[in-house]
């Protein structure tokens, strides 16, 4: 396969960058574990590019919260078309949203508020909205609107996804098209980037807030658009000082036991240490804009130790970067690439399960079908029901691979994820009913009467990982069930069961 570049490529030493230095940082973050892809930009210039196995370029990732910062973007731009200013007052650009009678603090409302989270409400109002209210089908906007403004907007930071949500329906009601559609010709297509898509509420409206999926090389064409001031080739797409006051702390974010994260907020965008600054999603979505070394970071993961991943980026770029000898810097469009400059071991891959290919047992368990009874808190009776549904399940060997195999109701469909003993196996399965999607699989035995499984959704930063523990009298004849989710916004303990079955037999 051929992967097509739009950003050009050359070696660390021509930009001014140590390779060593990019070395350390990849053995860095390949401690942290599920970290996806890597990718530095010195002068506009990828300089090193990592991706981790299964994940891979021309793949999009869910880039969460990452999504905030194109909103903000996407806000500066209609600024400059004038369809509105930031001093705007919130119930005045969305009439139809608004209660009839505002109270004070939401009368006061405006753009600016939104953008850096200080609209006054006391928590995240998209919580509010999803799991408080459970009505689908009405105006998310109206409901954010109607939630409680307990502080006097300006005074207060809180970090509010359903700010953001505002924003993209300001931006929808003003243009008369959805986000994505209104930055395509303004944005995504000067940058080359194709193929993006944006989450949307049932009334049409992008979310704004987080939804957005890229590939690495579109995040980080849009790191050096903001590290450029908005400047693209001969366009300024962006007014350069909007992108000044987005990447500038606006307001106090501290304190927070995480220097990153009490060094200021701007407009959707993180101050961070030593002067730079950055879009960050959820579970490692990195864009870190670094105007001191012109360098651009970007990271796409699946990790809740995200703190870890800047520290690397600070621990070993630090002293990284030096003068280059009449380099030009910035990046446009028509730019012509030198050839990839990867840092990826050969062997670079997310961690799979370690143990054995096969084990006695394995002739015992394989082609069972086991019928499973969830254990008490993770049944229909509890709480919210259950989080994985999975009536029975079965492993096979397909191969040189296992197979998982799990029904998610009585009599229903069977689904299947092939997995690679001690590395990934890609392919598609429908995880979800209705929907198939590309995931990835990788098992081991680590034990003699236990299997471990991780199964990989790509794109996204989720992983299942499920161990399965066989027992009876050394045949398997029953086995114990535990599914997690290691980074998820709720539990992570998604099923406890039990199941019966019957040994194949040798």
């Amino acid at each position: 396969m051929t992967t097509t570049y739009r950003l050009p490529r050359a070696t660390p030493a021509s930009q001014g960058v140590d390779p060593e230095s990019l070395r350390r940082l990849v053995a860095a973050l390949d401690q942290v574990r599920d970290v996806h892809s890597l990718m530095v930009l010195r002068h506009g210039h990828v300089v090193a590019e990592a991706w981790w196995d299964p994940f891979a370029p021309d793949e999009p990732h869910q880039m969460f919260s990452v999504s905030k910062a194109v909103t903000a973007t996407a806000v500066g731009m209609a600024v400059d078309e004038g369809l509105l200013s930031i001093d705007d007052r919130v119930v005045d650009l969305l009439p139809d949203d608004a209660p009839s009678d505002p109270d004070e603090h939401l009368a006061a409302m405006t753009v600016r508020h939104l953008l850096t989270m200080t609209s006054g409400h006391g928590t995240d109002t998209m919580n509010f909205t999803l799991r408080n209210l459970h009505r689908p089908g009405d105006s998310w906007a109206r409901d954010i609107l109607a939630s409680p403004v307990v502080h006097a907007p300006g005074t207060r930071f809180v970090y509010n996804t359903g700010a953001t949500y505002l924003l993209s329906a300001i931006l929808h009601r003003l243009t008369g098209e959805r986000l994505l559609d209104w930055l395509t010709p303004r944005l995504l297509d000067p940058l080359g980037i194709s193929g993006a898509t944006w989450e949307q509420c049932e009334q049409g409206i992008d979310v704004g807030g987080y939804g957005l999926s890229l590939t690495t090389e579109d995040l980080a064409s849009l790191g050096q658009l903001w590290l450029q001031r908005g400047r693209w080739g001969d366009q300024q797409l962006v007014p350069a000082a909007w992108v000044d006051e987005m990447t500038s702390a606006q307001v106090d974010n501290g304190p927070d036991e995480k220097p990153d994260w009490e060094q200021g907020y701007g407009y959707q965008f993180w101050r961070c240490r030593h002067g730079a600054s950055r879009a960050d999603g959820a579970f490692g979505q990195f864009a870190v804009v670094w105007p001191e070394h012109d360098a651009v970071v970007v990271l796409t993961s699946g990790t809740t130790d995200t703190a870890a991943e800047l520290d690397a980026i600070w621990d070993t770029l630090g002293g990284a970067f030096g003068p280059v000898p009449g380099a030009g810097t910035g990046v446009g469009a028509s730019d012509a690439g030198d050839g990839p400059t990867s840092f990826a071991p050969d062997d670079l891959a997310v961690a799979v399960p370690e143990g054995r290919a096969h084990v006695v047992l394995e002739d015992f368990v394989r082609g069972s079908r086991f019928v499973l009874t969830p254990e008490s808190g993770h049944d229909a009776a509890s709480p919210g029901g259950p989080l994985l549904h999975w009536h029975a399940i079965s492993v096979d060997r397909v191969d040189d691979e296992l197979a998982l195999t799990w029904e998610a109701d009585a009599g229903g469909a069977a689904r299947t994820v092939r997995c690679g003993t001690g590395r990934w196996v890609t392919g598609r399965a429908g995880l979800e009913p209705g929907e198939e999607v590309a995931v990835a699989g990788a098992a081991a035995w680590t034990g003699a009467h236990e299997l471990t499984l991780r199964l990989v959704r790509r794109g996204t930063p989720f992983v299942l990982e499920v161990r399965l523990a066989f027992g009876g009298d050394g045949e398997g004849r029953w086995v114990e069930v535990a599914a997690d989710q290691p980074v998820s916004f709720g539990r992570t303990d998604l099923l406890r069961a039990t199941g019966l079955g019957a040994g194949a037999g040798v």
